[in-house]
Parts: C-alpha cells; structure tokens; sequence
C-alpha cells in the first residue's frame, strides 16, 4: 500500500533559503508600497517596521544557511533600532496630532522652523 493510498498527506518539501529570501523580498516590497501610498502617519511607521522585520528575516536566513550567528546578532541590533523608532515616532504621532488633530502626511509637508 502506497503513501497515496492511505489518504495520508504527502510530506512537505523542506524550506530552502530562496523561499525565506522569497518572504522577505514580499515583506520589504509590501512595507514599501504602504510607505509610499499611505498618507496616515502611523501606517507609514509600520510599514517602517514591516521593512525592519523582512531585512531581519533575510538576516537569520543567511546566518542559518552559513551556520554561523552573526545573522541572529544582526538581528537583535535591527530590533533595538526599531524599538527606537517605535519609541520616538509614537511621541512625534502624539506631538503632531495635538497640534493639528490629524495625522494626514500632506498637512505636514511645509514645516516652519
């Protein structure tokens, strides 16, 4: 009696680099496209972060596939840059929103010093 037979699922093809490399390319370009299209403050910050997570993903696939750790150290230093960034974006969001009550991008683009 063979595996088809059974009615048992077919086993799954092991992951390669090219498909992490492959969600990490879908990631990056996803974050892009809302950073560019959006207008709203806070989903161009996460789209920020989306980037941040596919350049980490790419990170520890290579490291892994090299079977060495500088891809998981990259990746802790990614995560404290974003952790920054969530930090001071999350109190320019709060600045600007008391100022104007709107977080449209457009309404912010002649700032006077």
């Amino acid at each position: 009696m063979t595996l088809a037979q059974t009615g048992a699922p077919a086993p799954m093809a092991p992951s390669t680099l090219g498909h992490y490399l492959l969600v990490s390319a879908l990631l990056l370009v996803i974050g892009l496209i809302g950073f560019v299209t959006r207008r709203n403050l806070i989903i161009m910050f996460l789209c920020t972060e989306l980037m941040f997570q596919a350049a980490g993903l790419a990170a520890v696939a290579f490291g892994r596939y090299h079977l060495n750790l500088t891809g998981q150290t990259l990746v802790i230093f990614i995560l404290t840059v974003a952790a920054a960034e969530a930090a001071m974006a999350l109190a320019l969001v709060v600045l600007l929103f008391r100022r104007k009550e709107s977080l449209n991008a457009e309404e912010w683009q002649d700032l006077k010093g």
